[in-house]
């Protein structure tokens, strides 16, 4: 049997780009540029994919909720 983790953690949801395009409201181009160091549109803090098959990825949906928070208390 599995011990259980001593560690507390909000539930944990993996979203698909086609969710994260959603939220953003960003462009798929746009959201490809912002992970691609070599862009001018590069963020180093955009959300970083995670590898959950030989062909598909995924985006921890905290990390983009987090982003689009300090997005918004940037503008002030």
């Amino acid at each position: 049997m599995r011990a259980a983790s001593t560690t507390t953690t909000t539930s944990l949801k993996i979203l698909k780009i086609k969710e994260v395009l959603e939220m953003t409201s960003l462009s798929r181009a746009t959201h490809f540029a912002k992970l691609d160091e070599k862009s001018k549109s590069f963020d180093p803090d955009y959300p970083k994919p995670i590898k959950l098959g030989v062909r598909s990825v995924g985006y921890v949906e905290q990390e983009v909720i987090d982003w689009l928070q300090t997005r918004m208390e940037a503008r002030s």
